[in-house]
């Protein structure tokens, strides 16, 4: 029963520490959504140059995208006219911070670590894309037609403020609400059955901490923004500031379906210089963080509240108030992904069945979160013939009806956006 108490006691510690800023990340979020949307994006991603991977890596750095959600997006830019070397940046930059990742960043790991993050994000994104140039020698874009598919962002004042909203506390909570609760009940879990300074006795030395968190880290997916309670129990454990970055990095930035991907969609070669870029970067940033810059730096905030101290800097009400937003809005989003997913899908027109209605069935391969699903289900409807699309993100299942569509222009649209249909029925 203790260690009940103590589990719920630091699952509510987190969590009313981390609200506000997760919050305020959020809109921020938004306002990135807004201002930067795909096209403007893919502008500035075309050529293998020092400023085509510059700007990939710095538009990557705070857009709200994690290493589920960047594989098709990366590979849209790619295929609409970005070079490999710009795609490696921004698939590197990208995952490992977003708006909201910074904020909770900041609460949890102090403002040192929220500053150095999308730093080295940004750096290692750079060298991924420079890395990449250099062993690729004739790095072309692919095409130079625009971004079919790729979603508009609205015009008019009142639709931008809606989907300034509609965006960030709707449709993206929906992809990371479910891996916020799994990294917060990991963070729980961590603090309860760890014992304080237990990677310090164990572990030989700083370096071995971050070939651990790289070794555990590389093949698995945990988004940028549930990776942080888990480092920061982590540090309280006794794991260095250098190894917790390691994770942060490693983590969002690369899993076994990313890693697929980049090797089927555009070489063993380009697949090389991403791994080496982000294994390098994250052994290198460790190093400095833990023997050249002060410790004190990397103190957790959390680590005061376990002292018993009083050094909030937001005043209760105000991380009690958020915190139960967040929650009801984690609640909405869990409801909307799965008890809601019958009444999904695009409708486009009505359609007798004595009209002869067909069906066609696909399965996609890279369809990995609720903004997959939605691009797929506008892509489809815009082509002529269809009533009716409905996307399964968790089984690549994509059901189409209507009339005298055509099947191979629906199946082009899809794979132009960076997703691959395997199968037909």
């Amino acid at each position: 029963m203790n260690y009940l108490i103590k589990f719920g006691t630091e699952l509510v510690t987190i969590f009313l520490e981390m609200s506000p800023y997760l919050m305020l990340g959020f809109f921020f979020a938004g306002l990135m959504h807004i201002l930067i949307p795909g096209k403007k994006v893919i502008k500035y991603l075309g050529g293998s140059n020092f400023r085509s991977i510059f700007n990939a890596s710095l538009i990557g750095v705070p857009l709200p995208l994690c290493s589920c959600g960047v594989i098709p997006t990366g590979l849209a830019f790619y295929r609409h006219g970005a070079s490999r070397s710009s795609t490696v940046s921004f698939l590197i930059s990208t995952p490992q911070t977003g708006a909201d990742s910074i904020m909770i960043t900041w609460s949890l790991l102090g403002l040192p670590f929220a500053i150095i993050r999308p730093v080295v994000a940004f750096l290692t994104g750079l060298s991924g894309g420079l890395l990449t140039r250099k062993i690729i020698k004739n790095d072309e874009s692919v095409v130079k037609n625009g971004p079919a598919g790729l979603r508009e962002i609205p015009s008019g004042f009142l639709p931008k403020v809606k989907e300034l909203f509609r965006y960030p506390f709707i449709e993206f909570m929906q992809d990371i609400a479910g891996w916020l609760i799994v990294g917060l009940l990991i963070a729980g879990l961590i603090s309860v059955v760890v014992p304080d300074n237990y990677f310090a006795d164990k572990l030989p030395g700083n370096f071995a901490g971050m070939i651990l968190m790289l070794v555990a880290a590389i093949p698995v997916y945990i988004c940028a923004t549930a990776s942080v309670p888990i480092a920061a129990v982590l540090m309280l454990k006794g794991l260095s500031p250098g190894a917790a970055l390691v994770l942060l990095m490693a983590g969002p930035a690369t899993n076994a379906a990313t890693i697929t991907m980049i090797g089927k969609e555009m070489g063993k070669k380009t697949l090389i210089g991403y791994l080496a870029a982000i294994i390098t970067g994250a052994l290198v940033a460790g190093t400095i963080i833990d023997y050249l810059l002060p410790a004190g730096w990397f103190v957790p905030p959390v680590h005061l509240i376990h002292e018993g101290h009083n050094h909030e800097i937001l005043p209760a009400w105000v991380s009690i108030l958020s915190a139960v937003i967040l929650a009801l809005l984690i609640f909405n989003a869990l409801v909307r992904k799965y008890l809601l997913k019958f009444f999904s899908g695009k409708k486009v027109q009505n359609i007798s069945p004595s009209d002869g209605v067909e069906t066609t069935i696909l399965t996609v391969e890279g369809m990995s979160c609720n903004n997959c699903r939605l691009n797929i289900e506008n892509s489809v409807c815009s082509k002529a013939g269809v009533s009716h699309v409905v996307a399964d993100f968790k089984t690549g299942r994509v059901e189409i009806k209507g009339i005298h569509f055509d099947v191979g222009e629906i199946i082009k649209g899809i794979e132009s956006l960076g997703y691959r249909v395997v199968k037909k029925d």
